[in-house]
């Protein structure tokens, strides 16, 4: 065990004495979210029991996996609940419950900030990141669906689940506002409670920026033996033009430093082939190659070290051609104007996924889990179904209840 894990370990043992009981019961009055209150609803207005509005509530914890168990349901009315966490992490999709009806799920769900437990700090995060969820002194969760009902939570901190840390970009990372998403805040509705997601992705990074901020060193200071790191890199890293850049040198280079201090700290790492843009050839069919030599030099440093290889490359260009030029709009974020509030313009980015394209690549990352044998399959939940890029969930049936936070302004990167 880490120093990091023995440290909280037995801070754990005092924590719930700090926050305002382990259990909230939503059928009693519950407070507005303070810091010194510790608990309490978010962000918006407090639900009631004629409203189907979705509703956020918060519990101030320290960094770490929290086993949360969320009873749903009411005693009043038919409910549809979705629990996502954090930055619209995806937790559970709409689950109906007739009146009277109660439901509990149970997750292990990550909460970060930049510091350690001296309150140095570790990483470097963007302005835009400051308020994001992800980085905050509390753990946010997001209650939405036709008609959102809770009636319990129960949260207590969990130092045994296998951690999952996400390295990459804007295609990685826990997209805070609508209407962008990416498969690593949708990858959490795969796993069962054995398992957290801990997403240190953000937009615009490069293997060697996200080194540089930091964010591989909190992953290290952080990781048990028997975790998994996973790295998606490329879209970024080619547009460097420093000397020594490219991917057979500098790219290259940086993903071996991610190879060997993750298994000298005992974790286990995947690397994940870039995810195509949306660029087609004149025929209109074929998608044709934007990211050069990159996706090849990821794929010859895993020859080299013995590092698994999930090809989301290859299964998001297949993709992409079954839906079609036309219809691939639909996994991205392309929308007519006046979609959202305050958009003027049309929306057409041919890189960032909204919540449909993101769901399926996090569908792909788990068949590559699959392909490549990987012990992670067997934390898998019951309601998995294996999944083809070539035989993709049909976009009009496909629900998503977006958040009340919009961004109309691209995420950093392409």
């Amino acid at each position: 065990m880490t120093k990091r894990f023995m440290t909280l370990a037995l801070f754990f043992c005092g924590l719930m004495s700090a926050v305002a009981g382990n259990n909230y019961d939503f059928t009693k009055p519950i407070p507005r979210y303070s810091d010194e209150k510790g608990y309490g609803y978010d962000i918006n207005e407090s639900p009631s029991n004629k409203s189907n509005a979705p509703f956020y509530f918060s519990v101030k914890v320290p960094d770490g996996n929290y086993r949360v168990s969320v009873t749903i349901g009411s005693k009043k009315k038919q409910a549809s609940t979705v629990i996502r966490v954090e930055n619209r992490r995806l937790l559970l999709e709409q689950t109906p419950t007739k009146k009277g009806e109660f439901l509990t799920y149970t997750f292990t769900v990550n909460k970060r900030s930049p510091y350690d437990d001296g309150g140095h700090k570790i990483v470097r995060i963007k302005e835009r990141e400051k308020d994001y969820f992800s980085w905050d002194n509390k753990l946010t969760f997001e209650f939405n669906g036709d008609r959102p009902a809770v009636k319990s939570i129960s949260i207590e901190p969990d130092t045994t689940a296998t951690t999952i840390f996400l390295c990459g970009n804007s295609t990685v990372v826990d997209q805070f506002k609508e209407p962008w998403a990416s498969w690593g805040q949708m990858f959490p509705r795969w796993f069962s409670d054995k398992v957290s997601i801990c997403n240190m992705a953000e937009s615009g990074l490069t293997a060697g920026s996200f080194i540089s901020q930091g964010r591989l060193e909190y992953v290290i200071r952080n990781i048990k033996k028997g975790d998994y790191v996973f790295c998606e890199f490329g879209h970024n890293d080619q547009k460097e033009k420093s000397p020594g850049s490219g991917a057979w040198y500098n790219f290259s280079y940086n993903l071996k430093i991610f190879i060997d201090r993750v298994r000298k700290a005992g974790g286990n790492i995947i690397f994940c082939t870039p995810t195509q843009r949306r660029f087609f050839d004149k025929s209109r069919r074929h998608i044709l190659e934007t990211h050069g030599d990159y996706p090849d030099a990821m794929r010859a440093a895993a020859v080299r070290e013995n590092v698994p290889v999930i090809e989301l490359h290859d299964m998001t260009r297949t993709f992409f051609e079954t839906l079609g030029y036309d219809n691939s709009t639909k996994a991205l974020v392309h929308y007519p104007a006046h979609t959202f509030p305050g958009q003027d313009k049309a929306l057409a980015d041919n890189t960032h996924f909204n919540p449909y394209g993101a769901y399926e690549v996090s569908k792909m990352v788990v068949m590559g889990l699959k392909k490549i044998n990987s012990p992670l399959v067997e934390f898998l939940r019951g309601d998995w179904k294996d999944f083809s890029p070539a035989e993709p969930d049909n976009y009009n049936t496909w629900q998503w209840h977006p958040a009340v936070i919009y961004e109309l302004t691209k995420p950093d990167g392409n």
